[in-house]
């Protein structure tokens, strides 16, 4: 998804002793610790970013969060790879694998994520019933993801952007935009959002981006966007 990202990993063997009352974690003798910490490619710390470690052999997944330094932790089975991957709102992508050695004594990895996060998302697999407002049930998977968006990002400020094909006159179709980014804001409020963070926009038939000639290209079309606001 994105053409610009790196991924850094830098494996140091520690000679430590662990302090039994630290509150950071420490790697064990068959589990090595991953620091990772997430960052835009101006070196700034990106909070509330979802990091996912996928085990190749045994498919165990590790979830963690970033915290306000940009920083989450994995302990990982010495021996094992693992496909690192990262989370926008609703989208999965691969960055990269991580072959974790097996080491006598203790170790860790510390990998470093850079990239620029987008500042427009459409969501996908959002529908309506036709000519109306009402969310189609198949819609709840990914707004659900948006709500746990933004209740990591509890900062960021979204304007939910209700889009249409051609089909209809432009004052309806203007009207029915609006009415459908009211519809996916009214959900997301009564997830636990603030109103306060969400702005809905309709833009009817003014933003196409795909032709109209095709049901595909009117699908493309009939789309919901969110534009971050505020971080």
């Amino acid at each position: 998804m994105f053409k610009s990202m790196k991924l850094i990993f830098i494996l140091t063997t520690l000679i430590l002793t662990i302090q039994v009352m630290s509150q950071d974690p420490q790697p064990t003798e068959d589990k090595a610790l991953m620091w990772v910490t997430v960052t835009n490619f101006d070196k700034k710390p990106l909070v509330g970013e979802q990091v996912e470690v996928v085990a190749i052999t045994t498919k165990e997944t590790q979830k963690a969060i970033t915290n306000n330094e940009g920083k989450c932790w994995f302990l990982l089975n010495e021996g094992e790879t693992y496909d690192v991957k990262y989370k926008e709102i609703s989208e999965l992508t691969d960055y990269s694998k991580v072959e974790v050695p097996k080491e006598e004594g203790l170790f860790e990895f510390q990998a470093i994520i850079m990239y620029d996060p987008p500042k427009v998302y459409t969501l996908r697999n959002v529908h309506f019933d036709t000519g109306k407002a009402t969310l189609k049930p198949v819609s709840f998977e990914a707004l659900n993801e948006l709500v746990d968006f933004l209740k990591r990002k509890s900062t960021v400020e979204i304007e939910i952007a209700g889009h249409t094909d051609d089909v209809g006159d432009d004052d309806s179709n203007l009207k029915l935009s609006q009415q459908r980014a009211e519809s996916v804001k009214n959900y997301l409020v009564s997830k636990g959002i603030a109103a306060s963070r969400l702005t809905p926009k309709g833009y009817g038939e003014t933003r196409f981006i795909s032709k109209n000639d095709t049901e595909e290209g009117k699908a493309m079309n009939r789309r919901t966007e969110v534009k971050i606001l505020k971080e």
